[in-house]
Formats: C-alpha cells, structure tokens, sequence
C-alpha cells in the first residue's frame, strides 16, 4: 500500500485508505502527516518530561495542537506547511531536550526513536513511510493509541480557537503533551492506554468548557435567532470553518463598503452571538454543509475565506479558487492564504476584501430561514417550562442528533429519524449534522421548538451540560435516567474527541452512525461497547423504536 489512514467515518470500506484518501488527501500528503504528527509526539514525549520536572512551556502545547489540527480530515492540502512544520518541530523537539538533559545530567539514549530520529528533505517521503499508523503492529494497542491521538486532535482544534480568544486550559496544555507521548510508549499496557482514552475524554470536556467560556465571554451568549437564508443585491464574502475570532475581524474590517458577510456550514452559528448582531452587513447563512461546497461557492460568486476544515478539492468545472482564501490552519494550493496575527494586531483581509468588491452578487439557492441559538444558556432559562412540558407528557423524550454530516447516501437516515420523531419528542442538535434536518418544519411543543440547534460541533458541551442540569432539576442520580437518547452522525476527529468527552461525562447507549470507528479494532470495540453501551445506528424505524422505549 501506498499510504494508510483511517481517521475519519468515509474511509475505504471502513478499514482504511490505502491508495489515495476517500477524501481526495494524495500519498504524499498523507505521509507528510504521518511525519509531522510522529515529530509532534517526539516533541511532546521530552516536554511531557519536562513538565514532570517542572518546566513547561505553554506555547509548545499550542504548537502542538496546532500541528494536529492541521491534520484533521480535509483541513489543509498544502504540502509546503506540513515540511515547515515538521522542521519546526523537529527544531523545537532538539531545543527542548537539550534542556531536559540538562536537568537531568545525562542523555537521552533511551529515548523513544521520535525524540532521537534526524532526517532531511530529500528523506521525508522514504522515513515517513515507516512512521505512520501501521508502524504499531499490535492491532489492539494501535487502535487505542490512534483513539487517543484522534481524540488530540479534535482537542487540539479546541483549544487553538479558545488560545485565539486568549483562553488557556494549563491541564488541557498539559495533557497534549502527556497523552501524545504516551503513543510512543512501548511500556504502557492495554489498560493504561484505555485509561488514557478515558482521560482523553475528560480534557475534550475540559476543552470544550473552556471554548465555550472564551466565545460566551468575548460574544455573548447565543440567543434564539431566525437566520436569513436568502440573497442580498450587494456582493458578499462567504465564510466557512469554526473561527469566530476570524470572523469578527473581518466583519469589523468591511463594515461600510458595501459588502454582504454570509455564513456557510460550521460558522452558521456566528449569526446566534450579540456581539455579530450588529453589524448590518451581516446577512445571514448560504448553503448548507461542507460537503455541497463545491456547488455552493460555485453559485455564490464572491470571495470565500475558509477558517478552518472541512475543504473539498475542487473539480475542473469548478472556477472559484482565484476567489477562495485560507487562514489559520487551514491551506489549499493555489489559494491566497491571510496570514496570522503578529504583535497583537488583527489579520489583514484586504485581499479577501478587494475580490469580494469586484464580484457578481450572490445566486440565489433557497429563500427562508433558520431558527437556532439554543445553547445551554438560553435553555436552562427555559428550565421550568420545559420540566413543565415533561412532567404533563408534552414531552416524551429528548434526542440528541448531533455531530457531523458526510457525503454517504446512508446519512438520510439522519432526515429520516428526525422525520418520522413522534410530535412529543425535541430534538437537540450541534454541528453540521443538523443540515440533515434543520430546514424540516417540525413545528413546536408549547412554544418550545423541536429542533433546539446549540451551535458548532464543540457546542455539544452545551447539550451536556443541559443534560446534567436537567438531571440535578429532576432530583436524578444518574443522567442516563433521564428521558434523552443520543443519536450522533460522526465524520472527523472533533467528533472523536466529542464522543469521548461524553462517555467520560457517564452517558451511555450511545449510538452513532452509520458505521462504528474503523479505527476501533474488534477487541477494543468490545471493551467500549460493553462498558458504554455503545451502538452503531441500524434503520429509522428500529432505532426510534428503541429510544422511545428507553
């Protein structure tokens, strides 16, 4: 085989990419990824050290975490940032353990090879092939230590646009460099590693805790909104990706120029905070999830500034690149990518800016709109009127239908659950799974909508925490009395680090769909399924069945 991943839900036969990824990710860049993420665990293998000596650098974590993020699924394609950011971390890992064996008064001659390997260039490609996932031959510790890594890097993602916002975890930081090194750990057992998975889960808690502070703090608490998913008669910008940090600077910098700012997939959200509401240029949200961008940014004419994932490759037919920019960890060859902050001032989005005014305005796709903006604040405000609601039966049970949507025709199941949902039950959702269902009209339960959308992927926490709350309201021992069922979509590694945040919160007889992790190997499937419950979705009708029935 060429090249090997299995990191996200559309891998090849659900065992893995061996020629070229389902997504479109070529050799090459796979093994560039393969190389910068064992560099990355040689660098957090001598500072984990470190830190158990009393050093730690705060900055190294972020670098760390945005290496990993830069390899999530369809995040970055530009082959020149992972060859720079190996030799960076190569150059950090070498600074950094000098120092440790400093302190230590002796060498690291029974280091890990990641922590001792040398390499040039001209070598990346042959040694890269030999770091990557296969280089694990047990089947059962490789699963636990990619479940881990994957779980890192959905942290990893977190915690950079908390960082952005000037919000820090020390744990959080602290645990990158732990739980990365302990892949490279040849001495660890099968039941550490599966306590580290768990821990794992309890720093994506901790992580998404703190996002949430940093966007609520800086933003606004998001409150119930009616988004325009129409056109304006101005040319726009469309914005796409997580970064709300991004987006608030470049609303700020075109505000008066007869520019329209859109949405698109992940960043919908942004149109629920305060703090973006007053902008009048801020028109609303275009189009629907990652994966119809290509029609998408086809039809929208103007300039698309991509914060984050999910990129899909472009197609011939496809005339928009001269017009997409990239920023932050996010990269494609051949478009113009803003650079990042320097000396505390704002990215420049001039360029994005000069296109957008030479654009058409946008194709009209659809009229309408979308109701969203129900994160933990706004519906634990309605605390009592929703135990109200259930106490008289109005109510009969909540589902959780959040994470991500994909390409797969087996995702209408998703559509079809919320469908088919008898009346009394609401339906909470985060991500971009709820594209699947979130232009359904479904109606309302005592004027509380049946479709309550929280935000972004990271704002499952809001959907824990109104759980938990809920649990506390009733006067409940353990959540998973209460009268919810999680139903989740997965497609990347933020979903990864989401599924394990809630496993380590106590939820269990989770289901998620359509397939389990291909990286879950029998053996630890089991462990996981035995423990937590844990259920791949099967059919609408079955599975409604079974949740309705608890």
């Amino acid at each position: 085989m060429s090249m090997f991943c299995y990191q996200c839900q559309e891998t090849a036969r659900n065992l893995g990419c061996t020629v070229r990824g389902v997504c479109g990710k070529p050799e090459t860049l796979a093994k560039l990824m393969d190389l910068l993420i064992y560099s990355l665990r040689g660098l957090a293998y001598v500072s984990h050290k470190l830190i158990q000596n009393g050093k730690y650098y705060p900055e190294d974590s972020i670098f760390v975490m945005q290496g990993l993020f830069s390899t999530i699924t369809n995040a970055n394609w530009d082959e020149k940032v992972f060859t720079d950011l190996i030799d960076k971390a190569i150059a950090l890992r070498d600074q950094r353990k000098e120092e440790l064996c400093s302190i230590l008064g002796q060498k690291c001659d029974k280091c890990p090879e990641a922590v001792t390997f040398t390499i040039s260039k001209d070598q990346y490609e042959d040694f890269a092939a030999k770091v990557g996932v296969l280089r694990t031959e047990n089947e059962d510790v490789r699963s636990l230590r990619e479940t881990i890594t994957y779980g890192l890097k959905g942290i990893g993602a977190y915690g950079d646009h908390a960082a952005m916002l000037g919000f820090m975890d020390d744990d959080v930081n602290k645990f990158m460099m732990e739980g990365l090194a302990a892949t490279i750990d040849d001495s660890l057992t099968a039941d550490e590693l599966v306590a580290l998975v768990i821990k794992t889960g309890d720093n994506a808690v901790k992580v998404m805790a703190k996002l949430d502070e940093a966007n609520t703090t800086t933003y606004g608490n998001p409150e119930p909104t009616h988004v325009n998913i129409g056109v304006g008669k101005n040319p726009g910008i469309l914005v796409s990706g997580h970064d709300l940090k991004d987006f608030e600077e470049l609303l700020i910098q075109t505000e008066g120029k007869g520019i329209d700012i859109y949405t698109h997939s992940e960043m919908l959200p942004a149109n629920y905070y305060p703090a973006f509401k007053k902008f009048d240029h801020f028109h609303g949200n275009y189009g629907s999830s990652w994966w119809h961008q290509l029609e998408d940014f086809q039809n929208f004419n103007g300039a698309i500034l991509m914060t984050t994932n999910c990129i899909v490759p472009l197609r011939k037919e496809n005339t928009y690149l001269d017009k997409m920019f990239t920023t932050g960890m996010a990269g494609y060859p051949g478009a113009m990518h803003i650079a990042d902050r320097t000396d505390g001032k704002p990215k420049d989005f001039s360029p994005v800016i000069a296109v957008a005014l030479k654009s058409e305005p946008p194709k009209e796709i659809e009229t309408g709109e979308i109701v969203g903006g129900f994160a933990h604040a706004t519906v634990l405000s309605l605390a009592d009127k929703i135990v109200d609601a259930v106490k008289s039966g109005a109510i009969k049970r909540f589902v959780v239908m959040a994470g991500c949507d994909g390409r797969m025709p087996s995702r209408k199941y998703f559509t079809e659950v919320a469908e088919k949902l008898p009346e009394d039950t609401v339906i909470l959702t985060a991500g971009c799974a709820k594209y699947r269902y979130i232009k359904l009209n479904l109606g309302d339960i005592n004027g509380i909508p049946r479709i309550l959308d929280a935000g972004q992927c990271n704002d499952s926490y809001s959907l824990a925490v109104i759980a938990l709350k809920l649990k506390e309201v009733f006067g409940l021992d353990d959540v998973n009395d209460l009268p919810i069922s999680f139903d989740l979509g997965w497609y990347e590694q933020k979903a990864v680090a989401v599924l394990l945040a809630l496993l380590a919160l106590g939820f269990k007889n989770i289901q998620i769909g359509p397939t389990l992790p291909g990286f879950l190997s029998p053996n630890v499937a089991k462990v996981i399924i035995d423990t937590f419950g844990l259920k791949q979705t099967t059919n609408a009708e079955d599975d409604i069945a079974a949740m309705m029935a608890n």
